[in-house]
């Protein structure tokens, strides 16, 4: 597997088109990157990674959001809403209470339709373009559907989401059915709408934008260049950990491969390389599984459930770039309740960080993992939180306060808060 952490650079093949080309993580074939509509390897249906012949240097970056980050990218521009560039909180409260060095939230939450799934759509909808594609479609558990359903309308494309009936939070249908979406709810869960779609790709019904796409992921390794610059202008070092919620194992799979990239161009070294630590519901954690039996393949789960939606996945694809990733950087991965998640999700709010409960399942197990004494009290680390508050608004309303009748008047009010 072409997967460690290695200061190699790679050799580039003859199909390389402007120094990008697709390689198998298993058996090493290589493709030209744009010729062909291609997800998984030919010769042996692997996961594909899209590889460059120059690797960029922090000095290389200009400008701001994802396309800020172009020479790391198959593509010099893409279609965008102005993505990227998300804050990257001080949390003091919490830094201080799980005892750390220093505590960071990386919230993707405030990307243009709420999630990180807008960085991998602006890269992922300008290859589609490339290609020549004129229909875009995924499976999603919310947050992948919205993002699609605006940067393809967007991109005046067709877009086609799949669904699972009953299992998608509101907020998410509403955005892609508003971005001109067709929305097809599926009597299954995320993975039976994963499977379908796939066909679908196979057939060349349409092309496939899940992160079982290489050029996706590309566009969500800015996160992690994000989080990098941000903390050494912060502090004048990298953060030692990332901890990250895990539903499909993209992000995770994203953040590795940047840090590869940079340690390959010198600009990272091997002990620098922040340790990825993943994080799923007790309900849907067969990335944890994996990780604690020292598996190397992920048992897939048909029966999922929590109530952090965006990670409700039994089958995440991108397993085989993601266990390699925790593995190399000495991370682990851990799995929390869902009364933990809705813990966490409050605390965020108390500090003034509005997120969907998925998100908060990186606190939760950091605060895990911080209580076992898995995590060092001298560390540096930031946490991912993935889609916006508002994606989830009856998981709000149910973590919040419950709304006090009064009468309509101010004496009444007085008499009622001094109750």
């Amino acid at each position: 597997m072409s997967l460690s952490l290695s200061a190699e650079k790679p050799d580039v093949p003859d199909d390389a088109a402007d120094g990008v080309w697709l390689e198998c993580i298993d058996c090493a074939e290589t493709f030209a990157p744009f010729e062909d509509v291609r997800y998984t390897c030919d010769a042996c249906d692997s996961l594909l990674e899209v590889r460059y012949a120059d690797l960029p240097t922090f000095d290389d970056f200009e400008g701001r959001g994802v396309w800020r980050y172009a020479d790391a990218l198959p593509l010099e521009s893409g279609v965008s809403v102005q993505e990227g560039a998300t804050p990257l909180y001080e949390v003091p409260r919490l830094e201080e209470e799980i005892g750390l060095e220093a505590l960071r939230i990386k919230h993707e939450g405030m990307n243009p339709t709420g999630s990180f799934k807008d960085r991998g759509m602006t890269v992922g909808v300008a290859v589609a373009t490339e290609l020549g594609a004129d229909r875009l479609a995924c499976a999603s558990t919310g947050n992948t559907s919205a993002a699609l359903a605006a940067y393809g309308s967007r991109g005046g494309m067709e877009t086609l989401v799949l669904l699972p009936a009953g299992k998608v939070a509101a907020g998410k249908i509403a955005q892609a059915s508003l971005h001109g979406a067709r929305i097809l709810e599926v009597d299954g869960n995320f993975d039976a709408c994963l499977d379908i779609v796939q066909e679908l790709a196979g057939q060349g019904e349409a092309y496939l934008l899940n992160s079982l796409n290489p050029f996706r992921l590309e566009g969500q390794k800015t996160i992690g260049l994000e989080i990098l610059e941000g903390f050494r202008d912060d502090y004048g070092a990298f953060p030692d950990r990332i901890v990250l919620p895990v539903g499909n194992a993209g992000n995770t799979s994203a953040l590795y491969k940047a840090f590869r990239e940079l340690v390959q161009a010198g600009e990272l070294d091997r002990d620098e390389v922040p340790k990825l630590t993943g994080v799923q519901a007790e309900g849907a954690a067969p990335m944890v599984e994996a990780i604690e039996n020292g598996a190397n393949e992920v048992r897939r789960w048909d029966d999922v459930e929590t109530r952090a939606t965006a990670i409700r996945i039994g089958n995440p694809v991108n397993a085989p770039k993601a266990l390699p990733g925790i593995r190399e950087t000495d991370g682990t991965a851990i799995s929390v309740s869902d009364e933990e998640i809705t813990v966490a999700q409050r605390t965020l709010a108390a500090e003034g960080i509005g997120v969907e409960p998925a998100s908060a399942a990186s606190v939760a197990g950091l605060r895990k993992l911080r209580a076992e004494g898995i995590v060092a009290d001298d560390e540096r680390v930031a946490c991912l939180t993935t889609g916006h508050l508002l994606k989830d608004p009856d998981a709000a309303a149910a973590a919040g306060n419950d709304p006090e009748p009064v009468p309509a008047e101010t004496s009444g009010v007085l008499e009622h808060l001094a109750e």
